[in-house]
């Protein structure tokens, strides 16, 4: 090997080395150590530092102070309530309903964190109906991770977006392929998952937990709760919110015009200024419509988890930038041939495992996303087909790190959802693996013909 190639594998040890600390880390630390990461290739191997994530970070920092304000008008509650009003009208059909729900209301609030006051409403409903706890838990909880791939204003959806704009795949597009690949590859998980495992009174471990007293009654949550009339107006504005973003997204011709291109065509506002302002005026009128105070913002949970992530987004995101631009010529010639002729669906597999692979170590869709997809667009993917292999970031579930996993655990007092005892062997993996493959499959399927 020359002297390129060497260096090529120690700056790929330094980035691979600054995932690892800051998975150990975790949280903030993962951006912390991606930040050193890029100090090791500016100040020893001398590369030029890439693009700052800006506009990705500038995003997540938008939504998550709308989101936040929402949650202190009580916004969250109320969308709480009506999930849970939902999956209680219909018990028996807790195991699509209860991920149906969870999918939704990511989608809307742009965080897995909603999912999380669901799931006493997800084990009542299971245990009452005398359905194994494991199949409406395990589904839910992956759906409540997938809807941050189809939520328009999620940290993942917003790096993805900045990725592929220059390809020419906006919002709309996204949206367009990941709705129906991820309802599809959640529904088929869900019809697995009715019949994984035995039924509840037959399993032993349930048995064992209820002779020993373990098994308290399922908690009886509220849902007729009275909620204070800014909780639904909060709600409301920020679903809006929502929807006028995928309404700019779906149609690129009512953007405002700033301008004409180099070939005098029409220059329009992006779709990331589009998502920065509208999330401004949601959080604006939410203070002014709900009267929330400022004082209160930053103390609500979606808040600290938010900026938490945009750091986490910045310092991973940043670094794999740098390592790209630094070895642009040698990730293409290394790399572009296995997309070329014979060898592009071996480039696709090799692109969805490494996509799958630093999401499971990172955790982090947003994270993975940043890492991996220069890399696919350096080496020539088609944008098409980045979109429609996407649902590979949901390797964030291979191993049972998610706080979302654990949580999930923690509620069923049957023992039923389980950790696992050889790591790999837990409850989520096979609804997220039939997810991730059916998802795939459609998304690249309709890829083709929506980009």
């Amino acid at each position: 090997m020359n002297d390129n190639v060497w260096i090529l594998v120690a700056e790929l040890i330094v980035v691979i080395a600054a995932i690892f600390m800051g998975t150990r880390t975790s949280g903030i630390g993962l951006g912390v150590w991606g930040l050193v990461g890029v100090a090791v290739l500016i100040f020893v191997f001398g590369e030029a530092p890439g693009n700052a994530p800006v506009d990705a970070v500038f995003i997540v920092i938008t939504v998550i102070t709308a989101a936040s304000v929402m949650q202190a008008a009580g916004g969250i509650d109320w969308m709480v309530s009506v999930a849970a009003k939902v999956i209680k009208k219909r018990p028996k059909s807790v195991v699509f309903l209860a991920p149906a729900m969870s999918f939704l209301f990511t989608v809307g609030a742009g965080t897995g964190n909603i999912f999380y006051p669901l799931l006493p409403v997800i084990y009542d409903v299971s245990y009452q109906q005398k359905i194994r706890p494991e199949r409406a838990l395990s589904v839910s909880a992956v759906a409540s991770q997938v809807g941050i791939l189809c939520s328009p204003v999620s940290a993942a959806t917003a790096s993805m977006v900045v990725l592929l704009a220059p390809q020419g795949v906006d919002l709309g597009k996204l949206l367009l392929i990941m709705w129906p690949a991820s309802i599809v590859g959640l529904a088929v998980a869900a019809i697995v998952m009715v019949r994984k495992g035995k039924e509840l009174e037959d399993d032993p471990e349930f048995q064992r937990r209820l002779a020993a007293h373990l098994v308290k009654p399922a908690v009886q949550v509220d849902v007729d709760k009275k909620l204070p009339r800014s909780a639904v107006l909060s709600a409301s504005l920020f679903l809006a919110g929502v929807g006028v973003i995928v309404l700019f997204g779906l149609f690129e011709g009512i953007r405002p015009v700033i301008g004409t291109d180099d070939d005098g065509d029409p220059l329009r506002v992006s779709i990331t200024v589009i998502i920065e302002v509208v999330m401004g005026i949601i959080a604006a009128l939410i203070f002014v419509t709900c009267k929330v105070k400022a004082s209160d913002v930053p103390k609500q949970s979606t808040f600290p988890a938010g900026i938490v992530g945009a750091i986490a987004l910045f310092g991973i995101a940043w670094l794999a930038n740098t390592f790209v631009a630094a070895n642009n010529t040698l990730i293409v010639e290394g790399l572009g041939s296995l997309v070329s002729g014979s060898s592009a669906f071996l480039g696709a597999l090799l692109f969805a495992f490494a996509l799958f692979v630093v999401a499971m170590l990172t955790t982090s869709q947003s994270s993975a996303t940043n890492a991996i997809v220069p890399i696919g667009i350096t080496i020539g993917l088609p944008a098409s087909l980045l979109v429609g292999l996407w649902p590979a970031a949901m390797g964030i579930y291979t191993l049972p790190a998610n706080g979302s996993q654990v949580a999930t655990v923690a509620f069923d007092q049957t023992g039923t959802t389980k950790m696992g005892k050889f790591v790999v062997d837990h409850s989520f993996q096979l609804p997220n693996l039939i997810y991730v493959v059916v998802a795939i499959i459609v998304g690249v399927a309709l890829s083709f013909v929506i980009v």
